[in-house]
């Protein structure tokens, strides 16, 4: 087609705002889907997508619309994921258009995530079109939001269409407004082949899928082409366009969105936003190119030790299909052999471990998730430390930087004394506050990235009965006071209860888990102590009682010293069996302390 009757645009939104039943919407207008095959959450394929009610996955799509002129259009929709974790994904997916759609709540207005992408689309230069959805909700204000447009983002209210993607409401507007405000693709002035790859999948039969955006040239099956940052050659062995099933195409052009398959076999062999370019002729790459690497590590085993051989199958099939998930081989003393795998982020963690869970019916534990910690030893070295176990001796380190996050969290005002709390409680510092509007502030602090991996989200979301939300972005590295905490049963350091924390809460850490390791430990027939210790320093301790065997029962009368004698002896039997007894820590035990 031609390029100036091209669109590309993208659609941003917080979780939830209905961007999803949007792209639903436009599909089903443009006639890209029959009304038999239509059903919601079109584009979210997985069932852990359409139970959660996000996306996982980013997906593009091509429609054809005829505008009131009389003009026909191509208009490519490439969905983005919402959540912080894939921010790297939503950045690539955005430098692919011309245009985003920022759709906003009518009922819940601008929110941290919102923020956060319209920051993206503006660094990428995009046209913004704003919608108000969800105006058919009875609490709907949509004057408010039109102010919080201007106020927050500095849009003009009165460009905001106001919709309703559920009704269908104000549809007609949004393609109109995409063919008119969107602008045409422009070509980049390279003389020859220059595209971006947005994203990958597996397919069993063809190998790995890439979705593509050409900017300049044009992209035909047979022609040799170069993935430049993966340093690869690859011949194209077929390409084509999503309606949103994928159909092929003779080639795609300057301006289109589509995929193309090659000879590759794994998605680690292409790296997200590398420059496909022509092999014979290379035009210089595309600017914006870095590697995604892992932030958050967590230790995955399987609980019956048999299924080790499955669960190292299932993760390659997992990782297959996202390439950002990583994996190694480990071994622990007491959890047997595992992995220690690497995330983007929180919820890239939980949606690996409950796939694992579901589609792969595995039953796994998984260890307190890290991050990476830079440890600087006193002969000046510096080290990459992502698990607590290879942390170097006291005496050999100089300092332990750790990875900083800046937070923005939108909450409403009554709510500001309690989340400062919540925020200096995690070691955090406020930088500076934003008034929204006359309920809400926006308060921009920066934080240890290790103290909102486990429940800072869900204490953001109790202190403001569900009204405050959060969005962060990485903030480099600062020295800080941290140390190893081990745990010691009967003397003996148990690795998968190591961690790496702060000074000032080691020690309500180590109690914490001494008192649910005391619960779950079952007695033995000696007492048994259990131990937190930083270094060579014991900060906390609980005792396991032994079992007791009344050795005084067959003594009738007679002087106290008989009675003595027998407890002595007693006591001494169990002193000698506390020397070579071994504390067998069960399974369960592990289990209820990381859940905990």
């Amino acid at each position: 087609m031609d390029r100036a009757r091209i669109r590309n645009f993208s659609i941003i939104a917080h979780i939830d705002h209905g961007k999803t039943t949007l792209s639903d919407r436009l599909l089903h207008r443009t006639g890209t889907i029959s009304d038999r095959d239509m059903q919601n959450q079109l584009l979210d394929s997985m069932d852990l997508e359409r139970e959660r009610g996000i996306t996982i996955k980013a997906h593009p799509v091509t429609m054809y619309y005829t505008a009131l002129d009389g003009e026909r259009y191509e208009l490519n929709l490439i969905d983005t994921p919402g959540h912080v974790d894939f921010a790297y994904e939503v950045s690539r997916s955005l430098s692919a258009c011309e245009g985003a759609l920022l759709i906003v709540d009518a009922a819940q207005g601008v929110e941290a995530q919102t923020v956060a992408n319209v920051h993206l689309a503006m660094k990428q230069d995009l046209a913004i079109i704003p919608l108000i959805n969800k105006i058919d909700l009875p609490h709907a204000n949509v004057d408010l939001v039109r102010r919080q447009l201007e106020d927050i983002l500095a849009i003009p209210g009165e460009d905001a269409i106001a919709c309703s993607a559920k009704e269908g409401i104000g549809i007609e507007e949004i393609l109109e407004a995409i063919v008119h405000r969107v602008p045409a693709p422009k070509e980049t002035g390279a003389n020859s082949l220059q595209a971006l790859v947005v994203d990958s999948v597996y397919n069993t039969f063809k190998g790995v899928v890439n979705y593509i955006r050409v900017f300049t040239g044009e992209l035909r099956a047979g022609m040799n082409a170069r993935l430049y940052h993966s340093g690869r050659t690859v011949e194209i062995k077929e390409v084509g366009s999503f309606n949103p099933k994928p159909y092929t195409r003779d080639c795609l052009t300057a301006g289109e969105t589509g995929y193309f398959t090659a000879n590759i076999k794994s998605p680690s062999d292409v790296k997200m936003g590398d420059s496909l370019l022509d092999a014979r002729n290379p035009a210089p790459p595309l600017s914006g190119f870095h590697e995604v690497h892992p932030m958050v590590f967590s230790g995955i085993y399987p609980i019956d030790a048999s299924d080790y051989e499955h669960l190292k199958v299932n993760l390659a099939k997992l990782q297959l299909n996202d390439a950002a998930f990583q994996y190694q081989a480990e071994s622990s003393v007491a959890l047997g052999f595992g992995f220690r795998c690497g995330f983007l982020g929180l919820l890239h963690m939980e949606i690996v471990q409950e796939r694992l869970r579901r589609e792969y019916d595995m039953d796994i534990i998984a260890t307190y998730p890290s991050v990476i910690y830079r440890v600087q030893l006193t002969d000046g070295e510096w080290h990459e430390i992502d698990n607590p176990v290879f942390l170097p001796e006291p005496t050999f380190i100089e300092q332990i930087e750790e990875p900083m996050v800046k937070a923005f969290i939108m909450c409403p005002n009554d709510n500001i004394g309690d989340m400062l709390a919540l925020v200096s409680e995690k070691r955090g510092l406020l930088d500076h506050t934003e008034t929204l509007d006359s309920t809400r502030v926006m308060m921009i602090c920066r934080l240890p990235l290790n103290e909102i991996l486990i429940d800072f989200h869900d204490r953001i979301k109790s202190i403001t009965r569900g009204y405050g939300s959060m969005d962060y972005e990485h903030d480099g590295y600062e020295a800080s006071d941290m140390v190893k905490l081990d745990m010691l049963v009967n003397t003996d350091s148990v690795d998968a209860f190591s961690s790496i924390v702060h000074r000032t809460k080691a020690e309500g850490r180590g109690r914490a888990l001494a008192a649910k390791l005391k619960e779950v430990i079952p007695r033995q027939q000696f007492a048994v102590a259990i131990q937190a210790a930083i270094g060579g320093k014991i900060v906390a301790r609980e005792t396991v009682r032994a079992f007791r065997k009344d050795v005084t029962a067959k003594c009738y009368g007679g002087d106290i010293t008989r009675k003595r004698k027998l407890l002595e002896k007693q006591k001494e039997g169990k002193k000698r069996m506390k020397s070579i007894g071994s504390v067998n820590i069960p399974q369960e035990a592990f289990i209820a302390v990381l859940k905990a």
